[in-house]
């Protein structure tokens, strides 16, 4: 009988899983890892899953402790920061302020200032024209002792002249009871043997002219200027002359300064 070739069967061996899954959990401080469907060897007594233990450190009361100071800087950094915010914006609220009352101060010292000027200015005029008019009242008074004192042909000019006072003023007339302005000098002055001129112009010319802070009594005073005047008349002294003024008023005595001459000319 032929040998029968005996050929023995071959098992396939059974693959392991390629994948498996993982489950892992934390016991008494350590972690537990197992793995299920790992590769499972052929025999039963390997069929159980796979475990693995890996030690976990445990968190220690210096840990927690550092993590605590670590929140407690965080903390205090925070409220310093807020702190430091607060005080710039309460030095940036004071600049403000002392800045305002610096504006402040300086408007009322502005003001102050011009208010001492505006009322130093009122004094002083106050005080110029105290002084002008106490020095045209003496004037005057030495005026008025000039006119007490006039002698010779200014006296028989000047009483000429005050026994005319209150007679008509008529244009173009010369006396004797009526008179225009420049009739009444050529008048006046004809009782002293002085002939003047007819009119105010020409009679302006005549003699020498004086300044008006250097008057004497029987100065003829003319207004307008000097060879155009419109109107004349005679300082009687005192800081007063006589004139015929106009048809209204007649032949007046008046103040200088009811109606100030332009200019003067002196012919006695």
């Amino acid at each position: 009988m032929s040998p029968v070739a005996h050929i023995p069967s071959h098992r396939k061996p059974r693959r392991a899983a390629s994948k498996g899954t993982l489950r892992a959990g934390v016991t008494g401080g350590f972690l537990t890892i197992a793995v299920a469907g790992a590769a499972v060897p052929a025999s039963a007594s390997e069929s159980s899953a796979a475990e693995s233990t890996i030690e976990m450190p445990t968190v220690s009361a210096t840990l927690a402790n550092t993590a605590a100071q670590t929140a407690d800087a965080t903390q205090q950094a925070a409220s310093e920061y807020q702190l430091q915010a607060q005080q710039d914006q309460a030095a940036a609220h004071a600049k403000a302020a002392a800045k305002k009352a610096k504006a402040e101060a300086d408007r009322k010292a502005k003001e102050a200032r011009e208010a001492a000027r505006k009322a130093a200015a009122k004094r002083a005029a106050e005080a110029k024209a105290k002084a002008a008019k106490a020095s045209r009242s003496a004037e005057r008074s030495t005026l008025s002792t000039s006119a007490t004192n006039a002698t010779g042909n200014a006296a028989t000019v000047i009483s000429f002249l005050k026994a005319q006072l209150g007679k008509a003023y008529v244009l173009g007339t010369s006396g004797p009871s009526s008179y225009d302005c420049s009739g009444l000098t050529k008048a006046a002055f004809k009782q002293v043997g002085i002939d003047l001129p007819r009119v105010s112009q020409e009679q302006s010319t005549v003699g020498t002219q004086v300044s008006l802070d250097n008057l004497q009594p029987g100065d003829i005073l003319y207004w307008g200027s000097s060879g155009s005047a419109y109107h004349v008349g005679v300082y009687i002294g005192g800081g007063k002359f006589i004139g015929a003024q106009n048809p209204s008023t007649g032949i007046v005595e008046r103040s200088l300064d009811y109606d100030p001459p332009t200019g003067a000319v002196r012919v006695l």
